[in-house]
């Protein structure tokens, strides 16, 4: 975990190894991956390193891979995941289900880990900047409970880099496009957006 928690914050973690993870193919919105066996330990290791955090409600992205790892952390700290297609993965388009090898620089707008195009779009998909934009209405739909409750969110890696440029109010021209690992957990703290 990367900062200590607190109440109005926001942890977010990353959906355990998929099916298409294993394969290395292009997710984004395609609905066809599952969890793996190894996704699903993942899932159930984060689910007890977060039990004594005292979450208060879990939101996950409606998509399998992120539902089925909010369903098993959910049965662990007893709570029930409402979906959200807010928090889904960025459409890739005609890209998805294509080996990870093709989403070059131009579709992605990434040139060695750097965002330098947040426009660049595949054909049929979304740009990073509509994911921000996104992940914006996801945080500003959370403001009216968050001050006082303790939020967990089950998501993707592109959501959470979208969603910590949002709350971090970062240029989207050169952000990093750092790695998010499967089941990785992150802290936000949107009750510093103005």
């Amino acid at each position: 975990m990367n900062t200590p928690h607190r109440d109005g914050s926001i942890t977010l973690v990353r959906h355990g190894e998929s099916t298409w993870n294993e394969l290395g193919l292009i997710q984004g919105q395609n609905d066809l991956a599952h969890l793996t066996d190894a996704g699903r330990d993942q899932a159930r290791a984060v689910a007890k390193s977060l039990k004594s955090l005292g979450f208060d409600r879990l939101v996950a992205s409606d998509l399998a891979r992120a539902r089925q790892t909010a369903e098993i952390i959910g049965s662990e700290l007893d709570l029930i995941p409402t979906p959200d297609s807010l928090l889904r993965e960025r459409c890739f388009g005609v890209l998805e289900g294509e080996p990870q090898e093709i989403l070059d620089s131009e579709r992605s707008g990434i040139v060695n880990g750097v965002m330098v195009n947040p426009d660049a779009r595949p054909e049929g998909g979304e740009s990073f900047r509509d994911v921000v934009t996104r992940a914006g209405i996801f945080i500003e739909s959370t403001r009216d409970f968050i001050s006082g409750e303790r939020l967990l969110v089950v998501t993707h890696g592109g959501t959470i880099r979208a969603l910590r440029a949002y709350v971090e109010a970062q240029p989207l021209e050169g952000l990093d496009a750092f790695a998010v690992a499967n089941c990785s957990v992150w802290d936000l703290y949107p009750s510093s957006v103005n």
